[in-house]
């Protein structure tokens, strides 16, 4: 669980940050979950972004992403959606 101190630093880190999954009109399919989490490893910090074509909405998709992930939740400005998740090889954000 993310303290205020931590989601705050994330924050800042993220607003620098280019979206790096599009969730379009497929939805959120076991593609995109996998593409996530492999995004986390590598990046640790992922910025999504829901298109305007996609069937569901960014508030909508939250939880299923974060149960599917392990992730833990950053922000959310929109229709973009970031969140975090600590690597376990790939360790770059120092907490």
């Amino acid at each position: 669980m993310l303290t205020g101190k931590q989601r705050s630093y994330l924050k800042s880190i993220a607003n620098t940050l280019n979206p790096l999954i599009q969730v379009g009109k497929g939805g959120i399919g076991d593609g995109v979950l996998s593409q996530i989490d492999k995004s986390l490893e590598d990046h640790e910090l992922v910025k999504i972004t829901v298109l305007k074509n996609s069937p569901v909405e960014a508030r909508e998709i939250v939880e299923e992403i974060l149960d599917a992930t392990n992730a833990e939740f950053v922000q959310q400005i929109g229709n973009k959606l970031t969140i975090y998740r600590e690597s376990k090889e790939n360790k770059k954000i120092e907490l």
